[in-house]
């Protein structure tokens, strides 16, 4: 299975996870300290909430494609690289509380772009990097 991420960095976390629990009838499938995600079956989407300093309005930080398995993560860059786009892998990255395997290009307007795969959560990771750490900074 394959979805859509779309991550915001948002000024007020509890305000925005309030608003989109009640958009998509559904609750975050995580929350940690300044994050929350939406795993939304119907459209297809991961929604991530990753709070700013509160001095901003809600602006997209990253967008994504979430996909099952490292393979896939790898055929997608061989797919990416073949089209003559400029790619950036990260393998056994920890990445907005998890382990993951990604590769990134960045669009015409400069919007970053991630493919990846969660190889495991953060209960079962000594240490896995908040979102400040990761998430949409090194593409581009």
């Amino acid at each position: 299975m394959s979805r859509v991420q779309l991550a915001l960095r948002v000024a007020d976390l509890e305000a925005s996870i309030a608003f989109y629990s009640k958009l998509f009838g559904a609750e975050p499938a995580k929350r940690r300290e300044g994050y929350a995600n939406f795993a939304i079956t119907e459209p297809p989407l991961k929604l991530v909430l990753i709070e700013g300093d509160g001095a901003d309005d809600t602006r997209l930080d990253h967008l994504g494609v979430e996909v099952a398995t490292t393979e896939d993560v790898t055929a997608a860059t061989t797919r990416l690289q073949g089209a003559g786009l400029a790619t950036f892998e990260e393998n056994d990255t920890s990445c907005c509380y998890a382990l993951q395997d990604k590769v990134w290009v960045t669009g015409p307007g400069k919007e970053p772009w991630e493919v990846y795969t969660v190889k495991a959560e953060a209960d079962t990771l000594v240490k896995a990097a908040a979102p400040d750490d990761c998430c949409g900074t090194t593409a581009g």
